[in-house]
């Protein structure tokens, strides 16, 4: 079939996970979760005793070294860094402290941006989320999206996310931790948080989730429905 990629862009816990999920789903397309790849990342120099703040040349080291990959298995995939399976470690509390300390070296960055591409190669009908899809990785995308919501929003939606799977979830440092990185994705010099001039925004602060899903698929099936399957 042909290719098609339609990417999500957006700050952490704007909800760009659950929703590509769904959206995936919803299309018949594949899902490619790139924030699970700077996540694996920042596991993988974790439990190796690498810190990235203080440690970047060991972690940029580690990251030209170990395999990055998906097991397109299952739905969604679950990923593995150097064969371990990393996919229940990527939420816990201090990989989310560290991950963008990894995804601001711009070493670690030319890597997975290599990596996701060379995925489109093998999966070219993705809908594929982060934060930088639309305006770096696939410039060309067929349709790209820009999902945004008050940090607070966000932070409770984390904290949430966070005790539904039985970890402790602390709101207010949550919310610290979402405006830190913020402001680091947004100023960092390679592939910053932006919203690229031809993406669809869309606030999901006040809208539940499936709404959500039901406006993007909308947009989707309005732009390229004749590559698509049925409705």
């Amino acid at each position: 079939m042909e290719p098609l990629i339609v990417t999500l862009d957006g700050p952490a816990g704007s909800g760009k996970s659950t929703v590509a999920g769904l959206l995936a789903k919803r299309l018949g397309l594949e899902l490619l979760d790139t924030g699970a790849m700077y996540r694996g990342l920042t596991a993988c120099c974790l439990d190796r005793g690498i810190d990235p703040a203080s440690q970047p040349d060991a972690a940029m080291d580690l990251a030209k070294r170990v395999s990055v990959r998906f097991d397109w298995g299952g739905h969604p995939p679950r990923l593995y860094v150097d064969e371990r399976d990393v996919t229940d470690r990527l939420r816990d509390a201090d990989v989310t402290a560290s991950v963008s300390d990894i995804a601001s070296m711009s070493d670690i960055r030319m890597v997975l941006v290599k990596a996701q591409r060379q995925i489109a190669e093998h999966h070219p009908r993705l809908v594929t989320e982060g934060r930088d899809q639309g305006s770096v990785v696939f410039p060309k995308a067929a349709v790209k999206f820009y999902l945004d919501a008050n940090p607070r929003v966000r932070a409770a939606r984390r904290a949430a996310q966070l005790r539904e799977s039985g970890r402790p979830a602390d709101e207010e440092k949550i919310l610290q931790q979402i405006t830190r990185r913020d402001h680091r994705d947004a100023n960092r010099t390679d592939g910053p948080l932006i919203c690229p001039d031809d993406a669809i925004k869309a606030d999901t602060s006040d809208l539940p989730l499936d709404r959500v899903v039901d406006l993007l698929e909308q947009k989707v099936r309005q732009a390229v429905g004749d590559r698509l399957g049925p409705n």
